[in-house]
């Protein structure tokens, strides 16, 4: 199993690395040349700037079992048909029951709300959803 990362501009790198140490998974982050990232813990994978070139790489590098964080939901559903958990950076999940809804609002003329400034309650919430995600994708219970 291994974490994967859609890193650019993902808000929760540091809680990802985090929880993946506690469940002592590895981590990957995917980015594109754009973004300079540094990591003690993660690998780090740079692909070339372009469109999509960060979601293909990071598709086809998961396997069954493995777990994505992503905030595009195009990504979440590749991810799933390979067997992947996904999760957004709020810690909600991705599921084969969610996914095709919130595609076909993707592209809805009502459009989507505007993101909030994250708080810290944000991050707080993902580390508690990713930890217990974790937990069940590893088939351990913390103590």
């Amino acid at each position: 199993m291994k974490i994967f990362v859609d890193a650019d501009s993902c808000p929760v790198v540091e809680e990802v690395e985090s929880v993946a140490k506690w469940h002592h998974v590895p981590v990957m982050l995917i980015c594109d040349t754009n973004h300079v990232l540094t990591s003690d813990y993660s690998e780090i994978k740079v692909i070339g700037a372009g469109a999509d070139a960060v979601d293909f790489v990071l598709v086809n590098l998961c396997q069954a079992g493995d777990v994505v964080v992503t905030q595009d939901y195009g990504v979440a559903a590749m991810a799933l048909s390979r067997g992947a958990y996904a999760v957004n950076q709020n810690g909600w999940r991705y599921t084969d029951e969610n996914i095709d809804a919130l595609l076909n609002n993707r592209y809805s003329p009502r459009g989507g709300s505007l993101p909030h400034k994250r708080t810290r309650e944000d991050d707080e919430n993902f580390v508690e959803c990713f930890d217990r995600l974790l937990e069940e994708a590893t088939g351990k219970e913390d103590d």
